[in-house]
């Protein structure tokens, strides 16, 4: 049985991709499982990459993921799923976002093309025989209902794609303890719109 799972998670500034980190190692907490958490932040502020590492598990006494653990990658964006496949584990999932956010640490010249990232995914992810999985999805209809809850609609998307130890439960157990409010109705909503949508 495996006793150590390991995320990375890989977006924008202004995406919630920290919050996202936050909001898994509540919900395996809430489950018993012991985790951690770090954040690579950059120019967030200004929209530069950001990535985080969690780890969930039993006697976890690192944040970061080694190169070639990490059981999932969750990209908000096509581009940073892109620059932490190094972390993938040759049998490990990726979960990304089709919306394209040209961060300021992209290219400055040229078309950035999310179409073109996509494709670079599908074909390093089944080179040299991996066993790794792709799942795309559309942007488009999470952030039709409101862009600033694509974070949680990724979650939901990733409980379905059964990546984490657990089920959607305790996630939406611990949404009101960090969630405001105010904005708790919503994020239940984009919640299971991404469990709804994910193939």
């Amino acid at each position: 049985m495996q006793m150590t799972y390991n995320y990375m998670i890989g977006g924008v500034g202004g995406q919630g991709t920290v919050l996202a980190s936050k909001l898994i190692a509540a919900a395996a907490i809430k489950k018993g499982f012991e985790a951690r958490t770090t954040e690579f932040i950059g120019m967030a502020q200004r929209g530069g990459s950001v990535f985080g590492h969690c780890r969930i598990g039993e006697k976890i006494f690192s944040p970061k993921i080694p190169l070639g653990k990490a059981n999932a990658i969750i990209g908000f964006e096509p581009a940073e799923a892109i620059r932490q496949l190094p972390y993938l584990s040759p049998n490990g999932i990726v979960i990304v976002c089709n919306n394209v956010i040209q961060p300021v640490s992209g290219p400055s010249v040229g078309v950035y093309d999310g179409n073109a990232m996509i494709e670079y995914l599908k074909a390093n992810l089944t080179a040299s025989n991996q066993a790794a999985k792709l799942i795309i999805i559309d942007g488009k209809q999470l952030t039709g209902q409101n862009a600033k809850t694509l974070n949680v609609s990724l979650l939901g998307a990733a409980v379905k794609a059964e990546i984490f130890p657990f089920d959607a439960q305790p996630f939406k157990e611990i949404f009101p303890e960090i969630l405001p409010k105010h904005f708790l109705e919503m994020n239940l909503k984009a919640f299971n719109l991404g469990v709804e949508i994910c193939p």
